[in-house]
């Protein structure tokens, strides 16, 4: 596809635990090219995780591993503070659980992911970056690492001669250090489809974050997430699909974005 734009759209899925329901991932996987799915830490279990794989395998999406702190209660989203041996463990442990459930199913993980708070933190710490870069690059050096834009993440992939793309947030707004604002600060979750398009095709448009401030980090972008979790996800990746389709984007999954 050498004269087309190339885009990836992603969601993260599989967050629903036991008896607790989160999301429409059945919806959103007849949207998106790429799934995240949680593998037991913030959210999942090996009965979700299969299920999901399942319907990824039927949809043909693509699989990640979305690993995280251990934090079922906070989702997450609480940051901890661990060692750069206890992080490598704990990506390593749950990328492995997906790769084995994936595996019932024929399926296969072909990229990561990391979630919340591991993922903030990995996003302005170059060693807790590094740290995840090592652990992904020791489970598979084929896997490719799904990392914000213009983050220390990013940096330390390539550092590990991984394969990275550079992703982008529909529903999040930007600080000035290309971070994303902390929910609950005002504007940090964008809100309503129409909104959404917006930041997303302004971001492209421009080649660049755009912080609430107006001010533009330049970045290269290869995938745009939606927040599996949110009330209007599944409207949110409908219109934006429509809308990056009709702007000239073709989507394709991770594994099929150009080198």
């Amino acid at each position: 596809m050498p004269n087309e734009k190339v885009i990836n759209l992603n969601a993260d899925l599989g967050e629903s635990f036991g008896a607790w329901r989160m999301g429409d991932d059945a919806a959103l996987l007849d949207i998106v090219a790429s799934a995240n799915l949680a593998c037991g830490f913030h959210a999942g279990d090996p009965e979700v995780m299969r299920h999901t794989v399942r319907a990824c395998v039927a949809k043909g999406v693509s699989i990640g591993a979305h690993p995280s702190f251990d934090d079922l209660q906070g989702f997450g989203r609480r940051a901890m503070k661990l060692s750069p041996a206890e992080i490598e463990n704990l990506v390593a442990y749950q990328v492995g659980a997906l790769a084995g459930i994936a595996a019932l199913e024929g399926g296969r993980v072909t990229h990561v992911k990391p979630h919340g708070a591991l993922n903030n933190q990995a996003c302005t710490d170059a060693g807790i970056a590094a740290a995840i870069a090592r652990a992904v690059r020791a489970v598979d050096p084929q896997l490719i690492l799904l990392a914000p834009a213009a983050s220390a993440l990013l940096s330390a992939g390539l550092e590990a001669k991984l394969r990275v793309i550079e992703e982008i947030f529909a529903d999040r707004a930007y600080q000035d250090d290309g971070q994303l604002a902390p929910r609950g600060t005002p504007g940090a979750v964008v809100h309503g489809p129409d909104a959404c398009v917006a930041h997303v095709n302004s971001m492209l448009e421009s080649g660049a974050l755009i912080a609430l401030s107006g001010k533009r980090i330049p970045t290269s972008i290869g995938s745009v997430c939606v927040h599996g979790d949110g009330a209007e996800a599944v409207a949110v990746a409908h219109h934006l699909r429509q809308a990056l389709e009709y702007s000239g984007w073709h989507i394709a999954s991770l594994t099929d974005m150009p080198k």
